[in-house]
C-alpha cells in the first residue's frame, strides 16, 4: 500500500503532520488548528494541480518567478478564506481581530514556505536530469563517433574513393589532388565529430558537398545533386555529421541501387521556430526491412532525442512512387 503513496503525498502528509503536531504540542488541539491544517492541504495541492495542467516547467526563469508570486499569494489568500468562513459559519466561531490577523499571516508564511521547498526541490531535481543529460549525451557522441569511423565512413566508401581517386591520377590530376582533399576534409571531419555536440550548418553542407563531388566522381552521370539553402540557416547549429548520414543512406539505399541513377536534392529552410532539413533521393524506402538502413536512421533520431528532446523530430517516408524523402525537424539555436 505504501508503495503506491508518490514522494509528493509522503511530504505532503508529514510536513503538514508535522505542523498539525508542533502547534498541538505548543497550544494545545483545537478545531481552528485542525481546520488551518486540512485547508492546507487542500489549498497547496489545488494550485499543485493548476500549476501542473499549465505545464510549468517550461516556462522561462522570468516567468516561473512571476508564477512562484501569484501562487504564493493565490495559494495563502484561498487557506485563509476558506479557513475563516469554515470556523466563522460551521462552527460559529467568531474569533478577536488579533487571531484573525495571526491567522493571515500564518498562511502566507506557511505559503511562503511551502513554494519555497517545492520549487527548489523541482530545480535540483531538473538540474541534476540535465547534468544526467549531458553526460549520457557525451557518452554517445562519442559511441557515435566510433560507429561513424566503422560504419558511416565504412571502408568500402574509402576503398570507391581511392579507386576513383586513382582513374583520375593519369588524366586528371588536378582532379585528383581535389579529391583527395575532399577525402581528407571527411575523414578529419568524423574524427572532430566527438569533439562537440553541434556544428554550424555551413561547416556540415562542406562536408557533404565534399562527399558528394567524390560520389560524382564514381557514379558520373547517374547521380545529380541539387541544393535548395537558405541563407538564414547556414549559422544554425546542427549534430555533427548528421547531415553527411543522411546524405549517405540516400546514395547507398538509393541512387547506387537505381540502374540509370537519379537524382539527390537536400533543402534546408526555416520554418516558424523550427529548422527543417529534408533529403529527397531517387528510389523506395522499405519499412522495417533489413535493407541496411538501421544504423543511419537511428543514430539520427537518437542524437535528436539527446540533444533536444521532443522538440526536434526525425522522420522518412515514400513522398511518392519514385522519391524517399527524409525529414528533420530542429528547433532553432
Amino acid at each position: 500500500m505504501f508503495k503506491v503513496i508518490s514522494k509528493y503525498w509522503w511530504c505532503q502528509i508529514l510536513g503538514w503532520l508535522a505542523y498539525f503536531l508542533i502547534n498541538a504540542f505548543i497550544f494545545s488541539v483545537s478545531a481552528d488548528l485542525l481546520v488551518f491544517t486540512l485547508m492546507g492541504v487542500m489549498s497547496t495541492h489545488l494550485f499543485r494541480y493548476l500549476i501542473h495542467k499549465a505545464d510549468w516547467g517550461t516556462y522561462s526563469l522570468d516567468k516561473q518567478l512571476l508564477l512562484f508570486f501569484w501562487i504564493l499569494v493565490g495559494s495563502g489568500t484561498l487557506l485563509f478564506i476558506c479557513y475563516y468562513l469554515i470556523l466563522r459559519f460551521i462552527f460559529m466561531d467568531e474569533q478577536p481581530i488579533s487571531d484573525v490577523f495571526r491567522r493571515l499571516v500564518t498562511a502566507y508564511l506557511i505559503a511562503t514556505m511551502w513554494w519555497t521547498i517545492y520549487f527548489l526541490y523541482h530545480y535540483v531535481e531538473r538540474t541534476t536530469a540535465e547534468k544526467v543529460d549531458q553526460l549520457t549525451l557525451q557518452a554517445t557522441v562519442k559511441e557515435l563517433e566510433l560507429k561513424t569511423i566503422k560504419a558511416q565512413l565504412n571502408p568500402h566508401f574509402i576503398f570507391n574513393a581511392l579507386n576513383s581517386i586513382r582513374a583520375l591520377v593519369d588524366e586528371n590530376p588536378q582532379r585528383a589532388r581535389t579529391a583527395i582533399t575532399e577525402l581528407s576534409n571527411i575523414l578529419r571531419s568524423s574524427m572532430a565529430a566527438e569533439k562537440s555536440e553541434t556544428v554550424s550548418m555551413e561547416k556540415e553542407l562542406n562536408i557533404v558537398r565534399d562527399y558528394l563531388a567524390l560520389e560524382t566522381i564514381r557514379f558520373e552521370e547517374r547521380l545529380v545533386v541539387t541544393y535548395d539553402i537558405d541563407p538564414d540557416t547556414l549559422s544554425l547549429q546542427v549534430p555533427p555529421m548528421m547531415l553527411q548520414t543522411l546524405v549517405e543512406n540516400a546514395i547507398k539505399h538509393g541512387i547506387s541501387k537505381t540502374i540509370n541513377g537519379g537524382n539527390v536534392m537536400i533543402s534546408s529552410h526555416l520554418k516558424g521556430l523550427q529548422h527543417e532539413i529534408t533529403i529527397e533521393n531517387t528510389g523506395q524506402f522499405v519499412e522495417n526491412a533489413r535493407n541496411g538502413h538501421g544504423f543511419g536512421l537511428e543514430s539520427t533520431r537518437q542524437r535528436l532525442s539527446l540533444l533536444f528532446g521532443n522538440r526536434a523530430s526525425f522522420a522518412i517516408r515514400n513522398k511518392d512512387a519514385q522519391i524517399v524523402e527524409a525529414r528533420v525537424l530542429m528547433p532553432i539555436l
